[in-house]
């Protein structure tokens, strides 16, 4: 077998195989390796269930480095496990991209020098790569079967399921002979270095893995089949990926990757050792890592309750990097200008919806107030408040009262979810909106005098003075200074008569939009329900 080091231990990062200079050091990142002159990464998930917020993190933080640096991003899907990929899975990966705005420069449907751009399209190149690592003694035949493996550790006083212990590193052709005549086939495994194997991440700094940490392991299954530990390396190095941005939960693989990384060079596969950089854990109730099976996790959810790309990318920026200090809220453009990956931090981050759903907000009203309005009119036809899902197939009243309204109700939502119950009863011509569990709490015994006497005023007004302005000065001057109620008393009834909500737009501009007769029929009809 070929001598894979040059001098012990077997370190990452080394570029001088590189087809550029690497980027000055930057003294802002003390023990992190300077990113390379080209930089060129990758988004490679599996079309495994609905995409989740760790997985979009990780295409984020590659995104913003590739957009930052000028580089190049790669999208490609890791397609070869039939039984738990689905297709469904894969279009809603592309959609999710699409729908976040994480455009990419090679790969699926976009095409480039180095496809195809899906694993389930590789396989004669996987098989080409694993004969050449076998013919170079760097991968070897192994025929242990996991029950056998488990009886040698038992039988040497190692725990179970310690792993491979190295017992077919050295078969002789006669006992391969013998096990294949058995009927056994073999599966390839690496066989690693009696060495140290150490990387500087771009994150975490300089990690080490002692010799012998990490045994001899599988490329290949005995069926042929070419396993993860094969396939996403030999892809890196076949696209040119040269910075691998990646979650912390494949830390304990990097060593493996490292010393494959190794053979394909000397193979001429690779051209370079990539730059490694883990990110940290994105953690949900509980301080426990967020799984895909909680609610939080997934993507779709919520863009279905009104998440806008911008605010959920924004606060998904937040789980590892800040752009500032005391600094939450920022555009894409600002992320792309500012992202280094080497100030991502190491330690965990908390998914907080709450804080999700603030930041959100602030990204809703800095909409312009058309481009809002044409966001929320999917989720109006969805809850079965407007007649259609796009702006221009509207009824001209429904544009009207929605163009009225936007800026009454722009500034109070904080989803686009939220829209539909503000504008609902705007929209509605029905002179009697049953109330919220909520608001009914708030009808005092009061209620029935200040309804009475709202009527009496409103019906006063003319239909050329129903002005928000002089809506607010009659009614204060019939129930404030009249009857000497509280603004409380007096507009919370008047308030739930027209909304059916304790919580509305302002209420004399609603009853500007929803006019004068529609406004005291709902008054009366309230009235009549206490």
């Amino acid at each position: 077998m070929t001598d894979i080091a040059n001098d012990s231990p077997l370190m990452a990062g080394d570029h001088s195989a590189s087809t550029g200079a690497g980027r000055a050091a930057d003294g802002d990142h003390p023990g992190r390796p300077a990113l390379p002159e080209h930089v060129r990464v990758r988004f490679c998930p599996s079309p495994t269930g609905t995409p989740h917020v760790g997985m979009v993190r990780t295409a984020l933080f590659n995104w913003a480095e590739a957009r930052h640096t000028h580089g190049v991003f790669v999208f490609r899907i890791e397609d070869t496990d039939a039984q738990r990929d689905s297709e469904e899975s894969y279009n809603q990966i592309l959609e999710a991209l699409r729908w976040l705005h994480l455009d990419w420069d090679e790969g699926i449907e976009v095409g480039g020098p180095n496809g195809p751009y899906r694993q389930s399209e590789r396989t004669e190149i996987y098989r080409d790569v694993a004969r050449r690592l076998l013919e170079a003694g760097y991968a070897y035949e192994s025929y242990s079967t996991p029950d056998e493996i488990e009886a040698r550790n038992v039988a040497a006083g190692r725990p179970k399921a310690f792993g491979y212990d190295g017992f077919d590193r050295n078969l002789t052709q006669e006992q391969k002979d013998a096990f294949r005549a058995q009927g056994r086939r073999p599966a390839l495994r690496i066989r690693m270095p009696e060495e140290d194997v150490a990387f500087d991440d771009l994150i975490r700094g300089h990690i080490d893995f002692k010799a012998g940490s990490v045994p001899d392991y599988v490329i290949v299954r005995p069926n042929g089949d070419a396993l993860y530990t094969l396939t996403n390396p030999v892809d890196d190095a076949m696209m040119g990926i040269n910075v691998v941005l990646r979650g912390e939960d494949l830390l304990s693989s990097t060593p493996r990757q490292i010393v494959l990384y190794r053979y394909l060079m000397e193979l001429g596969i690779a051209r370079e050792m990539p730059l490694f950089g883990h990110m940290p854990y994105v953690m949900g109730a509980g301080k426990k890592k967020l799984s895909k099976r909680d609610p939080e996790s997934n993507l779709f959810l919520h863009r279905e309750n009104g998440f806008i790309p911008e605010g959920l990318l924004n606060y998904l920026a937040l789980l590892g990097w800040s752009i500032g200090p005391d600094r939450d809220v920022f555009s894409m453009r600002e992320m792309v200008e500012s992202f280094d990956v080497r100030d991502v931090k190491a330690n965990p981050a908390h998914f907080d919806i709450d804080k999700a759903v603030s930041i959100n907000a602030e990204h809703v009203r800095m909409l312009e107030p058309q481009d809002f309005l044409n966001r929320s009119v999917p989720y109006l036809r969805r809850d079965g408040v407007v007649s259609a899902d796009s702006w221009d197939a509207l009824t001209d009243r429904e544009r009207a009262v929605l163009t009225a309204a936007a800026p009454l109700v722009q500034p109070r939502v904080r989803l686009l979810g939220e829209v539909s119950a503000m504008v609902a009863s705007l929209l509605s011509r029905d002179g009697y909106i049953e109330p919220d569990d909520d608001a009914r709490k708030q009808l005092k015994g009061s209620s029935e005098d200040v309804l009475d006497r709202a009527v009496a005023a409103l019906e006063g007004v003319d239909e050329g003075a129903w002005t928000a302005e002089n809506l607010h000065e009659t009614l204060n001057a019939a129930l404030l200074e009249g009857m000497g109620y509280k603004p409380r008393q007096a507009f919370g009834p008047v308030r739930v008569a027209l909304s059916g909500r304790r919580v509305s737009p302002p209420l004399f501009e609603s009853m500007e939009i929803v006019g004068k007769d529609v406004t005291v029929a709902r008054l009366r009809g309230l009235r009549e329900h206490l």
